[in-house]
């Protein structure tokens, strides 16, 4: 089964939530953990024990593991695994993008089947070009794998890049979501290749002549609910394409740590807020 098929499936089941397990220094002390290595693995697992049965899929951003070395990267290895046994799909944030043997490698190490670091789907930056991305593109397709494609992101910054109209008279974000639309034609119930896209973006989908629905993939989507975005937001932002809207919640969520009963309490809250707020 596609990871589009897989996610489609657990977003009809639990609703459109990816938890994010972000175990950032400040967020480890107010939970009452050391900022170790040990700590990261205990912190995600006590995430993935309050995700399971209850969103439709988790995001660990490399980032928070990648801090400590070599013994925080054994840590990602281990809430991946964990996430596998348990049944959760799993987008990693880790936004990589390169070129050729590179930009393969990458792959390798994050999509293939046994990799250490193996996970459903993989968010890549596609600034050096969409077709720099093909060989996350061919791996991900080869074994039933997902991709994030960083498209409009919330962050100020990102507008100077995204919103650049090329020599074609696209707007790069605009390209973004034409590729990935060219990538998942014919997909059903939806295809493997997604992109994020803030939920505060305003009216730059339609002022950049984004067709999100076209894209006919799954949008990973920052920003709804306590960060601002509400249903007449997304309904401005997202427009037809709501039904294949994941909502990432992250600091909603795991302020309610560290008891798992009390993180498992917020998971089924933020879904059901999701779910609302989408229809």
């Amino acid at each position: 089964m596609t990871f589009g098929a897989r996610l489609s499936e657990a977003m009809d089941r639990f609703g459109p939530l990816c938890v994010g397990i972000d175990p950032h220094a400040g967020l480890l002390a107010s939970w009452g953990l050391p900022d170790t290595p040990e700590a990261l693995a205990e912190f995600g697992d006590r995430v993935l024990a309050a995700s399971a049965g209850h969103a439709a899929a988790v995001k660990p951003n490399a980032a928070f593991f990648e801090r400590h070395g070599a013994a925080g990267m054994a840590a990602l290895e281990l809430v991946l695994r964990h996430a596998r046994e348990l049944g959760i799909e799993t987008i990693l944030d880790a936004k990589r993008g390169d070129i050729g043997s590179t930009m393969a490698g990458y792959a390798d190490a994050f999509l293939r089947p046994g990799a250490p670091l193996e996970c459903d789907a993989l968010t890549v930056s596609p600034y050096l070009g969409f077709g720099s991305l093909a060989p996350a593109v061919e791996l991900a397709a080869q074994h039933g794998k997902g991709l994030f494609v960083l498209a409009l992101t919330s962050n100020p910054e990102g507008a100077s890049v995204q919103h650049a109209v090329g020599p074609d008279g696209r707007a790069v974000a605009k390209v973004v979501a034409d590729e990935a639309a060219a990538l998942n034609e014919g997909a059903s119930p939806m295809g493997s290749v997604g992109l994020v896209v803030g939920a505060t973006v305003g009216d730059a989908v339609q002022r950049l002549g984004l067709d999100l629905e076209r894209v006919n993939g799954p949008i990973l989507s920052p920003g709804v609910g306590a960060q601002g975005a509400g249903a007449e937001e997304l309904s401005l932002v997202f427009g037809n394409a709501r039904p294949r809207v994941l909502v990432n919640q992250s600091r909603g969520v795991l302020s309610a740590g560290p008891n798992v009963e009390r993180l498992r309490e917020a998971v089924v809250e933020a879904a059901q807020s999701a779910a609302s707020i989408l229809r």
